[in-house]
């Protein structure tokens, strides 16, 4: 009964949490604690069926399997893969070292338990404690990341904003060309139906890079049948904040004031609704196809990124809950 009536209070949050702003990470938060309530609930309730109760079991087994096992495995060949496509930045090290740090994690476990030192177990309870905490947030984060993307207003824009995403030299590469794409299908979608919308197209130029992204971007969609008088630059953004900040003070000088919609690609649209959010800027983001073999990565970049904007809030959550561990241990 407990479990029951958290789950619905959980679950009562996280629509009213909707209601107010689908762009708060508090939505998320709720949506894993409705989930986590509506499972404790099934694995403790005593009058499920026979069927049920063995599919929970096996379900629950083969959780464990592929968490412990399966999971780690497939985040170091993606680690390998990515190491192998895009290089080998920190970046694209993220599925690789979430899938070691795994392996190492259930290592140290299974020696653990037949270990006598009571000090032995505090601290590797306490790691576990913390990788809980850790994987709770980011399944909770990528669920609400996959409803935010499906989810929300998908026509009636007056402006796109396209986020730059890095070029190759002077070619937009496939990442960017996603989110160009998608922003030509919305472009002519409106047309269709009668409006004139304008994208902006938002980034600077990197050292490496032989023009802004701003303008080869420009070059992309003119070749892809834009006009180019509804293509308008803004050439400075370095991140995602100034993407949408600068791309927003060049609609106010041109006297915007409709509906705008950024674009990036899939895994990075709750991070910048987020973002948008904390700026106070009324704008929904909607996210382009993204190749399969980069997603983990990604997601895990984003997920990073989520948690450095409020560190001391996941460091007072994991002090608490290790503490409690602690006190049960002892």
């Amino acid at each position: 009964m407990v479990f029951a009536i958290f789950g619905v209070v959980s679950a009562l949050f996280f629509v009213l949490g909707v209601r107010r702003d689908r762009r708060r990470v508090a939505n998320a938060v709720w949506l894993g604690l409705t989930l986590v309530a509506a499972l404790l609930w099934l694995l403790t309730h005593d009058n499920l069926p026979w069927w049920l109760d063995d599919l929970l079991g096996w379900a629950l087994a083969a959780a464990v399997l592929g968490c412990s096992l399966v999971l780690p495995i497939a985040l170091i060949v993606n680690g390998l893969l990515m190491v192998r496509r895009e290089g080998r930045s920190l970046a694209n090290l993220l599925s690789l070292l979430a899938g070691l740090a795994i392996v190492t994690l259930v290592v140290i476990f299974v020696l653990a338990l037949d270990d006598p030192r009571t000090w032995v177990h505090a601290v590797v309870g306490s790691l576990v404690v913390v990788s809980a905490y850790l994987a709770f947030l980011f399944v909770s984060l990528l669920l609400y990341s996959v409803l935010y993307g499906k989810t929300g207003r998908r026509t009636g824009f007056d402006a796109v904003v396209v986020l730059g995403a890095g070029l190759v030299g002077d070619r937009v590469p496939p990442l960017l060309a996603s989110r160009l794409d998608r922003a030509v299908r919305l472009y002519r979608r409106e047309v269709a139906a009668g409006g004139s919308p304008v994208i902006v197209v938002s980034g600077g130029q990197g050292a490496d890079e032989a023009v802004s992204e701003a303008l080869a971007m420009q070059r992309w969609l003119v070749t892809a049948g834009v006009p180019e008088d509804a293509v308008v630059l803004e050439d400075q953004a370095t991140t995602t904040e100034e993407n949408l900040r600068n791309s927003r003070a060049v609609l106010d000088s041109l006297g915007h004031t409709g509906r705008t919609v950024a674009v990036t690609n899939n895994y990075h649209v709750f991070r910048t609704a987020v973002t948008a959010r904390r700026l106070r800027l009324k704008m929904g983001v909607i996210g382009s196809r993204t190749a399969f073999y980069f997603l983990p990565s990604a997601f895990l970049r984003e997920f990073v990124a989520i948690l450095s904007r409020n560190p001391v809030a996941h460091t007072f959550a994991c002090v608490v809950l290790v503490s409690l561990y602690l006190l049960l241990l002892f």
